[in-house]
């Protein structure tokens, strides 16, 4: 493990970075909500703070309204990060770097998954249930599941970054610095130049490239989107 740190682009480190900060927020203010309202399993000397509740929504909106940008670019540019058409066969070889590897990039995969499980689950809770106390209903008790694996996910994908990059790779995450051509000043002129490249048909060669993870980037938009509808025709 080489000790300084690999470079991350910057719009990877801000996509991370904005929804890893919400993500964190949202946890820790879903366990208080769960503190203050529930604690059937155990709770914390926490203060009992009602209005927790509407602080962890606020904090699920943004991560979700932040989600689905970070999914286009972790499924496109961000792709080699996550499962690919080979994993099972390099799972095959237990303990070869090849086999960590692999392994990291289910774990990246799989938070993606479970975090879209928590959003959906959280757009399907009413906010009144909660405060009313009623403490049976699937969805919450899909929610709480769906945190508990979020926790989980990210533990695993820590984990795992620690042992393919150690210390080196936590800290290419963070970092502020970037190369001329990751400038923010140049993604209009990027994002434009891209477009022009794929009109009049923009997603025709995404849909056709081989590399694409097209499944599980229609997988976890179609959720998102699932769950906005769902949520304003119940509303």
């Amino acid at each position: 493990m080489g000790s300084t740190p690999p470079y991350q682009p910057f719009l990877l480190r801000c996509l991370h970075g904005l929804t890893g900060l919400f993500l964190i927020a949202a946890i820790l203010t879903a366990f208080w909500t769960y503190n203050t309202y529930d604690g059937r399993w155990g709770t914390v000397p926490l203060p009992n703070f009602p209005a927790i509740e509407g602080i962890h929504g606020t904090f699920g909106l943004w991560t979700l309204l932040i989600f689905p940008v970070f999914v286009v670019y972790a499924c496109r540019p961000g792709q080699r990060r996550l499962v690919q058409a080979n994993s099972l066969a390099q799972l095959a070889q237990p303990g070869q770097p090849l086999w960590w590897y692999t392994l990291h990039r289910g774990a990246n995969t799989l938070a993606l998954f479970a975090l879209a499980f928590a959003l959906f689950s959280g757009k399907m809770m009413d906010e009144t249930w909660l405060p009313q106390g009623e403490l049976t209903h699937s969805w919450y008790y899909a929610h709480l599941v769906s945190w508990g694996v979020m926790v989980a996910a990210i533990a695993l994908h820590l984990l795992l970054s620690v042992r393919v990059g150690g210390p080196p790779l936590l800290l290419s995450i963070v970092q502020w610095r970037y190369r001329p051509q990751d400038s923010p000043t140049r993604w209009p002129q990027q994002a434009r130049d891209w477009w022009q490249r794929h009109w009049p048909r923009p997603w025709l060669g995404w849909w056709q490239s081989r590399s694409a993870l097209i499944g599980l980037e229609v997988t976890l938009l179609g959720t998102i989107l699932a769950a906005w509808l769902i949520s304003m025709l119940k509303g």
